[in-house]
């Protein structure tokens, strides 16, 4: 940091990000207790402990390779070139501890890696990583009530800390194949998290099977309703809070994006091309007001479609919003809404899905929804700052939302369900779905119950016991 403007531009950027992670931590506690209201009273426990073991299976596992993965595959092995160098990525390097720049203690990095990496490797990390936590917890939604704790961190795993990350590195980096090639552009991520979960959400509903009971004998789906429907508003509700810091997340706050041609900072998108807070906060609001009002008018007033309504509308327009017009937003928001209320009871319906939650149809068609619309709403808009690579167009984007869905999403999870299942890892026995997951827990509260009692009554009688 050679000036005063200098200290101060990074140490802002150090302390943005760093908020832009408290505010996205409100997504997985919205997750939270959003999946233990619609689940009914005899899974609470385990639907409660699936999820928030997340946290800390998935940082691990970030920290040991998922960081690395996002800056060292934007090439996309085999398509456009080879791994990328990222040494400040990996886990035992000093740059991923307590670092404060300058001459580098070891030979793998320089004095010009310390000078960009020291103050920041942390919180783009912790950004990226709640990020992660975001995609798992997508498809913890959708199976709640019949899946095996141990099989859903499997593909916790696998989807927070390698294949979005993959798509992320793909996708969602300046230099990524994706962009230079397609032209694709999903800014607040459309494709990169939500509908890369929501295909993997699919892929294990498909090979999980649904709920007992879920559908009656001639295949017609019975409504299973949330067991607590105020604990799923505040979900929601922390859900939309959290999604303000995820945009956030996905912008540079300070960049000179002339980049030698002059000298003009200004915020970015996740590409580095400029966009502005105002225009992501007008877009997220007018997307979120079009998806609930779509919502409630398609689903007639019901209080989960509207509020599930206005995420799906967030997410169809995330793709574009830092370049539509509000008005854009909201339109693109309100028919996301409507196409993925339809789509969700069409599934449901014609393949017998059972999407607990709507996870699958409000982020993975969503998403994917959204990549489409922004292909055409900004066709020839440029991908990047970078004048050599392809601009947006209609094919750029659909081909991407094929990968996000359906390569790296429904594939790589379908295979690994498919492994769980064959070694009867994946499902819990019939018997005990029946009576609820959380019985062994409830047994053994109950038999802690009995033992204090009986302690507590040895002791009164002790008390009271008459002197010989």
């Amino acid at each position: 940091m050679d000036s005063d403007i200098g200290a101060l531009t990074v140490i802002f950027t150090e302390f943005y990000y760093w908020v832009t992670v408290v505010f996205m931590f409100f997504i997985h506690v919205g997750f939270c207790m959003y999946e233990v209201g619609a689940s009914r009273r005899k899974n609470h426990l385990h639907t409660l402990m699936k999820n928030t073991m997340v946290i800390p299976l998935v940082t691990v596992t970030f920290y040991l390779f998922g960081w690395w993965i996002y800056s060292a595959f934007p090439n996309g092995p085999g398509i456009t070139g080879g791994l990328t160098a990222a040494p400040f990525a990996e886990p035992w390097n000093e740059l991923m501890g307590a670092h404060m720049g300058g001459k580098p203690v070891g030979t793998d990095i320089t004095e010009a890696d310390t000078a960009l990496w020291a103050r920041l490797n942390g919180v783009f990390f912790a950004a990226f990583l709640l990020f992660s936590w975001t995609a798992a917890s997508i498809v913890s939604g959708a199976v709640i009530e019949r899946v095996r704790s141990f099989a859903f961190w499997i593909v916790a795993v696998l989807v927070g800390s390698v294949t979005w990350i993959i798509d992320a590195a793909w996708g969602w980096h300046p230099a990524g194949w994706m962009v230079r090639v397609l032209g694709y552009h999903d800014a607040y991520a459309s494709g990169v998290i939500h509908a890369i979960a929501g295909g993997a959400a699919l892929a294990m509903v498909v090979v999980l099977g649904p709920r007992i009971g879920k559908f009656r004998a001639d295949g017609t789906p019975r409504n299973i309703p949330p067991q607590n429907p105020w604990l799923v508003t505040i979900g929601i509700f922390l859900i939309y809070t959290g999604f303000w810091g995820f945009y956030v997340a996905c912008n540079i706050p300070i960049f000179d994006v002339q980049a030698g041609d002059g000298v003009f900072y200004s915020a970015t998108n996740i590409y580095l091309a400029p966009t502005t807070l105002s225009a992501i906060t007008f877009n997220f609001l007018m997307s979120l007001s079009g998806g609930m009002m779509a919502g409630y008018v398609v689903s007639r007033g019901d209080p989960f479609w509207t509020y599930s309504a206005g995420l799906a509308g967030i997410i169809g327009a995330s793709a574009g919003n830092d370049l539509y017009h509000p008005i854009q937003a909201m339109l693109i928001g309100a028919v996301t809404a409507v196409l993925v209320y339809k789509l969700h009871y069409w599934v449901e319906r014609r393949f017998k899905i059972d999407d607990a939650v709507g996870a699958i149809a409000v982020h993975g068609y969503g998403g994917f929804i959204g990549l489409v619309i922004a292909g055409f709403v900004l066709w020839g808009y440029p991908s990047s700052p970078d004048a050599s690579f392809a601009t947006v167009s209609p094919w750029g984007n659909f081909l991407g939302a094929l990968i996000m869905f359906g390569v790296l999403g429904f594939l790589p999870t379908f295979v690994v369900c498919h492994i769980l299942r064959a070694a009867g890892m994946l499902r819990i026995p019939r018997e005990v779905e029946i009576a609820g997951l959380d019985i062994a827990e409830e047994h053994a509260r109950e038999i802690d119950e009995l033992e204090i009692a009986a302690a507590d009554a040895e002791a009164r009688g002790a008390s009271f016991r008459p002197a010989r």
